[in-house]
């Protein structure tokens, strides 16, 4: 189990060592651009303020996926940008852990609006399932075993406890007097 844990630490370090010059530099470029990418889990996204709408077609522009191994815009996985005149975005989902590039191309021109890299890790974030809550309350008890009674039930239960707690109360006063002849 140490020996796992050890491989994927130095396995993450040789990852981002590999993908440090390229992080130095992508900055630069998505300054420059106004390009900004961002993972969440398995998904990467990107998002720009660059692009203008085809007036005939209604796209914004294409955004590219590219691996290590990949080396021009056409090989990437592409995506539409989609968005408004402020800001336009698109995402991929379901990414391998890996270093990728990400290339954003308005649907106006052949030069790219930027480029940036990104690492996508191997960890991933717990999913959260909403489950309906019950409609009077948490049922307590074995397994939700325990009834919700009303308030009628609940008021005679009360009553009865209070004269069991009172005729306990008379009983152990009349013993605790002497008796009397």
């Amino acid at each position: 189990m140490r020996t796992s844990q050890l491989l994927l630490r130095s396995g993450l370090t040789v990852t981002a060592a590999a993908a440090l010059p390229l992080a130095l530099i992508a900055p630069a470029a998505d300054a420059a651009s106004g390009i900004s990418v961002s993972t969440t889990g398995t998904t990467v996204s990107v998002t720009t303020s660059a692009c203008s709408q085809n007036r005939t077609t209604g796209v914004w522009g294409t955004g590219s996926l590219l691996t290590s191994s990949q080396g021009s815009f056409a090989e990437g996985r592409k995506a539409t940008l989609a968005g408004t005149t402020i800001s336009q975005s698109t995402a991929w989902t379901n990414v391998t852990p890996g270093t990728y590039t990400v290339i954003v191309m308005c649907q106006n021109g052949s030069t790219p609006v930027g480029t940036q890299s990104v690492i996508v890790s191997a960890t991933t974030t717990p999913t959260v399932v909403a489950t309906a809550s019950p409609s009077r309350g948490v049922m307590g008890g074995l397994g939700g075993a325990t009834k919700d009674y009303g308030p009628l039930t609940l008021g005679v239960g009360g009553g009865l406890v209070a004269v069991g707690v009172l005729a306990t109360a008379w009983f152990l006063r009349r013993r605790a007097k002497p008796y009397r002849l």
